[in-house]
């Protein structure tokens, strides 16, 4: 068993981690994905539209990390570890969102040296970390989050699972650690999601190298401040019941099957003027859609606000 103690904490060491259903469920062709480093770009240009759709069809990925993001280790399977992500709340496990990904990509740091009084957050679509000597090191998702250690002129120096490294100033921003990102409203989370119109789905996606339905929802609003649940129909359950005719940019609009009344399926941003933002399906991009006369229309089944709820609080 990992020893895991109090004053240790286990953080993702690869820019994405995957997490996946069992330790049998990555493929050889998933390689680039399970490796440390991991090489995201490459695996999901490597991915035909069969071998992606299997990623859903045949329940082999549940969800992501981000670089630095700190999980639970609940048990070790061989080269495997099974944890639970505090920071993606589910129903799965009150105390994070439960999978498996490989040991390799986990590193265990002392919690006291990765505590700081501000987080930097990537706030680009991606951006490199770099050396103290201006060398790329890793490329890094939009709402990775390290630890600052000191601000410069035009880079932060932030600490990572490989040491101390550097963001540039502009591709990030500062937060104090105990208040979070502040708060936004709606219409910043559809401005953040326009920008990734044309990012192709990706099953199980949690960063900008791809994103799925929840994924994008959970990820930009991430971004304004809140932390919602990582799953759809989590995500439907938790947030404030919106009436269709009272909507605003920015709420989560919930889908289901035969017609509204089957089980929930897909969730995407009221976009305004009856349009949505959404990450739809594998082998298309995210799009902004007129809603009428559509498939959604008529699965349409719920809506719910987390930028208001959390600004009332």
């Amino acid at each position: 068993m990992i020893n895991q103690t109090f004053d240790q904490l286990w953080i993702t060491a690869v820019q994405v981690a995957t997490v996946w259903t069992s330790p049998i469920s990555a493929r050889t062709i998933d390689t680039p994905g399970i490796t440390n480093p991991t090489n995201i770009d490459k695996w999901i240009d490597s991915l035909t539209y069969q071998t992606n759709v299997a990623l859903c069809d045949e329940n082999r990925v549940q969800s992501q990390l981000l670089y630095g993001e700190a999980v639970m280790i609940t048990e070790t399977k061989d080269d495997w570890a099974h944890i639970v992500v505090p920071t993606q709340p589910s129903k799965k496990d009150i105390r994070g969102y439960p999978g498996w990904v490989p040991i390799r990509q986990l590193i265990q740091v002392n919690k006291q040296d990765w505590q700081s009084e501000t987080t930097a957050a990537v706030v680009d679509d991606k951006v490199w970390l770099e050396s103290e000597n201006g060398n790329n090191v890793l490329k890094l998702s939009f709402m990775t989050t390290l630890p600052v250690i000191d601000e410069g002129a035009d880079r932060v120096k932030v600490n990572t699972p490989h040491g101390a490294g550097f963001l540039p100033k502009k591709s990030v921003t500062i937060f104090s650690s105990n208040n979070g990102l502040k708060k936004q409203e709606g219409h910043k989370l559809v401005k953040d999601g326009e920008r990734y119109v044309g990012l192709d789905y990706f099953w199980g996606g949690m960063s900008s190298f791809g994103y799925d339905c929840s994924g994008f929802a959970y990820a930009m609003h991430k971004a304004s401040g809140y932390q919602i649940p990582r799953d759809a129909d989590d995500q439907a359950d938790a947030g404030e019941k919106v009436p269709y005719d009272q909507l605003l940019p920015g709420d989560l609009l919930f889908f289901a099957y035969e017609e509204g009344k089957g089980k929930l399926h897909h969730v995407g941003f009221y976009y305004g003027d009856g349009k949505m933002l959404h990450s739809p399906q594998t082998g298309k991009g995210i799009e902004i859609i007129a809603l009428h006369g559509t498939k959604y229309e008529k699965e349409l089944c719920a809506a719910t606000r987390y930028w208001q709820k959390a600004e009332e609080k």
